[in-house]
């Protein structure tokens, strides 16, 4: 029998990041108090979700194709892909609430309508999403968990990586940017032996960004301290 950690019968699931920092200042509530509610994609937590039905995205988005970002940081990429393709609808995915409240507010000021929020682990989103929903998968600068002992903390570990490939579409596209050379390791070891394909086009190409790329705040501190961006493209065979 699994663990649970609370009466819903939510299975115990070790969670490692922060929820929160220590500040959040008094405009950053208002837009979680009066923001974040309606960018729901739909109930996904265990308290509001027990029985874990999954969503009905195409109420929200019309069809459209959907894309998601895990881990969205402070919502510059995100911000930037929903007003790049509006005819796109995205999910961007984040447990921390300070990073929740920064992309509120750029979301306000950029005034797109087709971005929704979940703010928490991405792993209770993957239980609640059907098969092969997701057209693009975004991972940028995941938490890096440097520690050798830590290594099984990062995303690219079975334990996102499975559902990950559920609920992304044959032949969907998953993009992960990271500074880290040995998140590339563990990137390229795992990602593949877990249903994907990776896209290089030569030995040089983890060197380019993508052209759609907007250069975010973690990765301009890495660039700042000497350290190479990599950007690996994967295909959902």
């Amino acid at each position: 029998m699994s663990k649970t950690n609370h009466p819903s019968g939510a299975p115990w699931r070790n969670f490692y990041g922060r929820f929160r920092g220590k500040t959040i200042r008094a405009a950053q509530h208002d837009y979680l108090e009066n923001d974040l509610a309606p960018l729901s994609p739909g109930p996904i937590s265990w308290e509001e979700n027990p029985d874990r039905t999954q969503l009905v995205l195409d109420d929200i988005f019309d069809g459209k194709d959907i894309w998601l970002e895990i881990g969205f940081g402070g919502g510059e990429h995100l911000v930037h892909m929903a007003q790049t393709y509006p005819d796109i609808g995205l999910i961007g995915c984040e447990p921390f609430i300070n990073g929740v409240a920064m992309l509120l507010g750029k979301i306000r000021k950029a005034d797109v309508d087709n971005l929704r929020v979940h703010p928490g682990d991405v792993r209770d989103l993957f239980d609640v999403l059907p098969d092969a929903t997701l057209s693009k998968v975004f991972l940028n600068y995941p938490d890096p968990w440097p520690k050798k002992r830590h290594h099984r903390r990062r995303f690219v570990t079975p334990e996102h990586l499975a559902p990950l490939h559920r609920v992304m579409k044959p032949g969907a596209e998953l993009r992960v940017a990271t500074d880290i050379k040995d998140y590339v390791r563990q990137t390229l070891e795992q990602v593949p032996s877990h249903g994907f394909e990776w896209l290089a086009e030569g030995p040089d190409d983890w060197r380019a960004p993508w052209a759609d790329w907007v250069s975010t705040r973690y990765e301009q501190k890495a660039l700042r301290e000497g350290r190479t961006p990599h950007y690996l493209t994967f295909r959902r065979v």
